[in-house]
């Protein structure tokens, strides 16, 4: 599969690092649940390699994916890293024996996950380390961040990270952390059915700040799967590749890394990012939004 449309490119905040918008998760290279190495070893390289050839230079991954997995498996797939690829790592959680996921939120776990996560991906410095934010419930709760953002600020000043950005937050947490040090893109839950970041995307979007959903492709409701398949039939597509292709129109500062173990559902994925809607098709999408149904969500 040669190069393609990826959505055109995004350059993060004030950093020489150019991506395309459309780039690839690596949670699901490991094994179910998130755990354990994967049953195709060989196939979830496979699948990296068909991402890079494909114009991807986005990969979004973390150490306690498997934990230390799907690291792994991208530096054995791509080390030495092709130039002008991004890696974005994150730290703040564990992987526990039991399988649960847990905050790691001191300055030790934050360093060593640092560490771990360069000597894992065979890396001198990381490009991008987001601090995930693990509460109590799924989405973005308030409180103070600052501590942990001011040790990966030291850790970015001591040279082994270039950028840092958040996940699970919210504009507060945001602002507490930019007088700590910048931050150049923040990860939340958000898709066509889940919009409750609307206005926080554009505010990030006037600050240059990169907007990257999690979850893009789930959480709806059966009549939210209704109308997304009704519109995709009508585009002769698939609903994913709707669903992300509506993200990529949301807003330009918004960039997609869906994820999967498949080469067939990956061209697909890349393949939204060449998908048209007309104001009609994006007015019956917004529509959607009208319902907040439940989901399980990773992190």
């Amino acid at each position: 599969m040669g190069p393609t449309n990826l959505g055109g490119s995004f350059t993060f905040g004030n950093s020489s690092l150019t991506v395309n918008r459309m780039g690839y998760g690596a949670m699901q290279l490991a094994g179910p649940g998130v755990w354990g190495p994967p049953k195709d070893p060989e196939g979830a390289v496979a699948v990296l390699r068909e991402a890079v050839a494909a114009g991807v230079n986005h990969i979004d991954t973390s150490d306690y994916y498997g934990p230390y997995v799907t690291n792994q498996i991208i530096k054995r797939a791509l080390h030495p890293y092709p130039a002008g690829l991004v890696i974005v790592t994150k730290l703040g959680g564990r992987r526990p024996p039991d399988k649960s996921w847990q905050p790691a939120i001191s300055p030790q776990e934050l360093t060593s996950g640092v560490h771990e996560n360069l000597r894992n991906l065979g890396l001198d410095v990381l490009d991008i380390v987001n601090y995930r934010v693990i509460g109590s419930s799924h989405g973005p709760e308030e409180g103070s961040i600052a501590e942990q953002v001011t040790v990966l600020a030291d850790l970015q000043r001591k040279g082994l990270i270039r950028h840092i950005g958040l996940s699970n937050v919210t504009a507060s947490q945001v602002a507490e952390a930019q007088a700590i040090t910048d931050i150049v893109c923040v990860q939340n839950l958000y898709n066509v059915a889940h919009r409750d970041d609307d206005d926080f995307i554009d505010e990030l979007g006037r600050q240059g700040i990169a907007y990257v959903p999690f979850f893009p492709l789930g959480g709806f409701a059966p009549l939210q799967s209704a109308l997304l398949e009704s519109v995709a039939k009508s585009l002769k597509a698939k609903p994913m590749q709707v669903a992300l292709a509506w993200l990529l129109h949301r807003a330009r500062n918004i960039l997609l890394i869906p994820g999967t173990s498949s080469i067939h559902h990956l061209r697909e994925n890349l393949e939204a990012a060449t998908l048209q809607l007309s104001p009609e098709t994006i007015a019956e999408l917004d529509a959607i939004a009208a319902g907040r149904p439940s989901g399980t969500i990773g992190v």
